[in-house]
């Protein structure tokens, strides 16, 4: 790891990244970059790194080894591409190349789907990966929360995050992020393949039963509420077929054109319109391998496990590259509350 923090320093945003949350030295007074979108590009999860600036604050050089020993030393092109995007340069050849051949691959997703997703706002990739691919990811989260899949009793003990498994970097994980079939899918719903694989983290959720309860949090949306909401994607990635009562996500269909039609305006206060969205929530079953994909306006959010199983699934998305949204943060609170269908992710 010789030689790591001079190399990182030279990444777009990095230093003041760490400058900033640490305060161990002043951010330079250059453009702030969207933070996501680097950390997704050095291969780092945000609340890992965020976490470990904001608790440990450690010196430059120290954090620099840190990135390397977790996520590896930075892949050039990416890098390539990032330094360029940062600069208001043209991507680089590779990435033109890169995108050219992902727009010019055949569709994953059925004129049918794509119909589906125009009206909903969502959309089950079916196979992103594959079972085996699947199941390897399972494997390993399995393996990271010392649970035995073969024995209920192991599955609901206390960790911290609730559903949410702070896990980012592996193998296995990769493999979703890689596909070509997935990076194509994100491709025909933004119109282009200028996008990033998000590297995010792995949910468990167990079954409810004595002694342990859904934990929340609720229905929400991760984006704020304030006009023009810029159009973004999340998704979803289940590790095992998941049926309907398996903690499945929950979404409320076709919100995106009730919010362009002015429902913040219409319901009297967007606690209350939330509250009412709960009972419009339904859940999206699917199999290992496949990727669900929603609207960020879409509200959205795990439900209670009443299965026998508990629900394995790895986060995933693609992002567009765009400067820090300044919007300012507005959204309603979580529902919460026994009786009513509103769930985390």
């Amino acid at each position: 790891m010789d030689g790591a923090g001079e190399a990182l320093r030279g990444v777009p945003g990095l230093h003041d990244l760490w400058a900033a949350t640490t305060q161990h030295a002043r951010p330079s007074d250059g453009p702030t970059v969207p933070v996501r979108l680097l950390l997704d590009t050095l291969g780092l999860g945000l609340e890992q790194t965020i976490t470990l600036l904001g608790s440990e604050r450690p010196e430059w050089d120290a954090f620099a080894a840190w990135i390397v020993a977790t996520a590896g030393r930075p892949d050039p092109a990416r890098l390539a591409r990032w330094d360029a995007w940062c600069d208001g340069r043209p991507p680089p050849e590779a990435e033109v190349e890169r995108q050219a051949a992902v727009m010019a691959a055949d569709p994953v997703l059925t004129p049918d789907e794509m119909v589906r997703w125009d009206r909903d706002g969502v959309v089950v990739l079916p196979q992103a990966i594959g079972r085996d691919e699947a199941a390897a990811i399972a494997d390993h989260l399995w393996a990271t929360v010392g649970a035995d899949p073969d024995d209920p009793s192991t599955w609901s003990r206390p960790r911290p995050g609730g559903i949410m498994v702070q896990q980012f970097q592996h193998p296995s994980m990769d493999v979703p992020r890689r596909s070509a079939r997935v990076a194509k899918a994100f491709a025909q719903l933004h119109g282009h393949a200028d996008l990033v694989a998000s590297v995010d983290r792995l949910s468990l959720n167990p079954p409810e039963r004595d002694g342990y309860t859904f934990p929340g949090p609720h229905l929400h949306w991760d984006t704020s509420l304030v006009p023009p909401i810029p159009f973004e994607t999340q998704g979803i990635l289940y590790l095992t077929d998941t049926a309907a009562d398996q903690g499945a996500l929950r979404v409320v269909p076709g919100f995106h054109h009730r919010l362009a039609a002015g429902w913040l305006d219409q319901v009297g206060g967007a606690d209350e319109g939330l509250v009412a969205l709960a009972d419009e929530a339904v859940p999206v079953p699917a199999d290992a391998g496949d990727l669900v994909i929603w609207r960020q306006e879409i509200p959205h959010g795990a439900s209670a496990n009443r299965s026998d199983r508990p629900r394995l699934a790895q986060y995933l998305t693609h992002h567009p590259l765009r400067r820090p949204d300044d919007r300012g943060w507005f959204s309603p609170r979580p529902v919460e509350g026994p009786g009513r269908n509103s769930h985390p992710v």
